[in-house]
């Protein structure tokens, strides 16, 4: 691998925050990423699915990744997203985060075009020339309806700068996969919240979570414990966070996340369209899974977390 990235641990794929008129709050916004970076989280994501990258302007992007970068202040990583319709548009976006200084960039297959493999794998080293940056691959095919295969992946394997992957079919099997095919050369990240613990067993090195946006310091103990083979104390933190990490799995994952966001007084529950505001009855479930959460919130375990300054 031609960069040593240190990617490991939980990256929250941050939300974007919006005023009442869903104006972008680029203010709102800083402070959602300080308090997660001040709760112990280990980088940030922004401009993911999770942020609403697809409805965002081009300068809504770059200022999100400015911000990112003031806010971070090396404390931890930043990557930023890159879902763009074309290999062309994907670049652009591409070498704005490497002239802000952003840490990385996850790339998301083009989207709406139902591409063949080789011209996924062919969009992957588009965007990864565009920049120096250290690229990681998202798959999230139940999403974006291209599946990046572990074939794909190991097929870009001679692309220095591809050195991560992020694996949202909720499938491990293709964490061992890559791994028989390429060995360790790529990081990989579990994408997928209700399936992190397993991922971790299988190799994720990392954790790009959509609840720990809410829950962050039970996130990065949940991925600890996971990772040093603590599974007695992990278990019944998974088996308490599991309700919420189920919504991260649904159609409507960044109306569910931005509700139990603001719940824990977070942020706002507001999504840009096409993404309404959930019903009543969508409303009230989430509220019942969160007033059950809190209720039974539990002391956790003691992983060498320290919130940082």
């Amino acid at each position: 691998m031609a960069f040593q990235i240190g990617w490991q641990g939980v990256f929250p794929a941050v939300t974007t925050q919006f005023h009442a008129d869903l104006s972008l709050d680029i203010e709102g916004t800083r402070r959602v990423m300080d308090a997660l970076i001040r709760d112990g989280v280990s980088g940030l994501i922004v401009c993911g699915t999770v942020g609403e990258n697809c409805s965002l302007t081009r300068s809504e992007k770059i200022a999100i990744m400015e911000a990112a970068k003031d806010v971070a202040r090396g404390r931890v990583p930043v990557i930023c997203g890159v879902a763009e319709f074309t290999t062309a548009f994907a670049s652009e976006v591409a070498r704005e985060a490497q002239r802000i200084g952003i840490d990385g960039i996850m790339v998301m297959p083009a989207l709406v075009y139902s591409s063949k493999p080789h011209e996924t794998a062919a969009h992957f080293r588009g965007v990864a020339k565009a920049s120096d940056l250290p690229v990681m691959v998202y798959n999230n095919p139940p999403i974006y309806k291209n599946d990046v295969t572990p074939e794909i992946l190991a097929s870009l394997a001679d692309c220095e700068t591809i050195v991560c992957f992020k694996e949202s079919s909720g499938d491990t099997r293709r964490f061992i996969d890559v791994r028989n095919m390429v060995g360790d050369r790529f990081v990989m990240f579990a994408g997928l919240d209700d399936v992190v613990v397993e991922s971790v067993m299988v190799g994720a090195q990392g954790w790009v979570s959509g609840m720990s946006n809410a829950f962050p310091c039970e996130g990065e103990t949940l991925f600890r414990l996971a990772r040093d083979g603590r599974f007695a104390e992990a278990m019944p933190l998974y088996e308490w966070f599991m309700p919420l990490l189920h919504l991260d799995a649904r159609p409507d994952l960044v109306q569910c996340i931005k509700l139990c966001e603001r719940i824990m007084g977070r942020g706002t529950d507001l999504t840009r369209p096409p993404r309404l505001a959930l019903d009543d009855a969508e409303r009230g479930e989430i509220e019942s899974i969160m007033a059950k959460a809190l209720a039974n919130r539990p002391v956790l375990p003691d992983v060498g977390l320290r919130t940082a300054a």
